[in-house]
């Protein structure tokens, strides 16, 4: 267990993370405050939902804010593209020097398209939201991390290289096993910084994304992903995991 944190996790509650008063920059009490990418639906808006429930101080971020968002009372920056500086600029300014106990990179896109019908726009739009959008925000986020922050990239399964037995997805595979990559090496750098990095596959989730066709819901699915980064430590950094807890293969 990260020996600035507990978890207390009672029946039919999300699991919380306990700051201790001994750490440096963090707040008092038991709230955390957490930051959400992509957080106006699917994923990103029950993270929100949960945190807020919780009594953590969410920062969410998007493009666009939503009325079911608004109503958790999180903190809201919008105007955010993942996909250029100046979104990144934004983010940045509207965040100041506010401190994170956690970032949750979850923002994302899915196209979908084969061989046949290849579109190499899509692939790179993938690449860029996916990929190069997640490891921008990453680097904008350094002076808000600390030691004992964490740092949660929502990526897929389906970037595993040695899970692939369908083919196709092209650019939503290429776009998650560089995300994945990207994950790896920021495990590595952050590390002696004491900021610790979760690589997690969601599950099939019920979102608009996947045009409502998954088997989790994403309540669910924020439910158990909230657990694994509270399982998170310096020493689990850096592993590639399902929201169920399982290790799954590069």
């Amino acid at each position: 267990m990260d020996p600035d944190s507990a978890i207390f996790v009672m029946p039919g509650r999300t699991p919380r993370l306990t700051l201790r008063s001994g750490r440096a920059g963090g707040m008092h009490g038991s709230m955390a405050t957490v930051l959400v990418t992509g957080a106006n639906r699917g994923i990103g808006l029950a993270f929100c939902q949960l945190l807020r429930q919780r009594g953590d101080a969410v920062v969410a971020v998007c493009r666009r804010s939503s009325p079911e968002l608004d109503a958790t009372g999180a903190r809201v920056i919008a105007d955010v593209d993942v996909t250029t500086g100046h979104g990144a600029v934004t983010l940045a300014k509207a965040l100041g020097s506010t401190r994170l106990d956690l970032a949750i990179l979850n923002a994302g896109i899915l196209r979908e398209s084969g061989l046949d019908d290849l579109d190499l726009g899509d692939v790179r739009e993938q690449l860029e939201v996916n990929a190069v959008g997640p490891l921008r925000i990453a680097q904008t986020l350094l002076p808000n991390l600390g030691r004992g922050s964490k740092l949660a990239l929502i990526t897929s399964r389906m970037g595993s290289i040695a899970d692939n037995g369908s083919g196709g997805a092209y650019g939503y595979r290429m776009s998650k096993a560089a995300l994945n990559a990207a994950g790896v090496s920021l495990a590595i750098d952050l590390r002696p910084r004491g900021v610790a990095v979760a690589i997690l596959h969601p599950g099939y989730v019920r979102t608009e994304m996947t045009g409502h066709s998954g088997n989790v819901e994403a309540r669910e699915a924020a439910q158990m992903l909230l657990a694994r980064i509270g399982e998170l430590t310096l020493e689990t950094s850096g592993r590639f995991l399902h929201a169920n807890g399982q290790t799954l293969p590069w």
